[in-house]
């Protein structure tokens, strides 16, 4: 057996795109069935190719709830405070800071739920982390 991908469903394909580029994930591939009208875009870090994410993109679909998707995606990170200071200013919301040097929580344009965790040791807390509270929910 072998792990292939993860699949969620999204409203606007290329506004998550742009939230998995800040991420660091890249499009590998990508198809668009015109007689079932949907698109499935295949994302993967660089190196990591094997490890993908399916966007799947239902042209007629007018917005999912979030009863629709599911627990969270993990990626593991080389700076957490980087990743988070790069996403927020991209206008991501840090829903869970990493106040621990070592997990926060984001969400994508569709509302899934992004855990980013420190690759290795944490970090040493460090602010403005170490004190910023959650926003919403993850």
């Amino acid at each position: 057996m072998k792990y292939l991908h993860t699949m969620i469903r999204v409203s606007d394909p290329e506004a998550t795109i742009r939230f998995f580029e800040l991420l660091g994930l890249r499009e590998i591939r990508r198809m668009d069935n015109e007689k079932g009208r949907f698109s499935l875009i295949f994302l993967a870090a660089p190196g990591d190719e094997q490890a993908q994410v399916e966007l799947t993109h239902n042209w007629d679909e007018k917005g999912y709830s979030e009863g629709r998707n599911f627990g969270h995606l993990a990626y593991r990170v080389a700076d957490i405070y980087e990743t988070c200071q790069r996403l927020m200013d991209n206008g991501v919301t840090i829903n869970r800071p990493p106040r621990d040097g070592h997990m926060a929580f984001v969400r994508s344009p569709d509302n899934i739920s992004i855990e980013l965790l420190q690759a290795g040791d944490s970090k040493p807390p460090q602010e403005p982390w170490a004190s910023m509270p959650n926003t919403g929910h993850w």
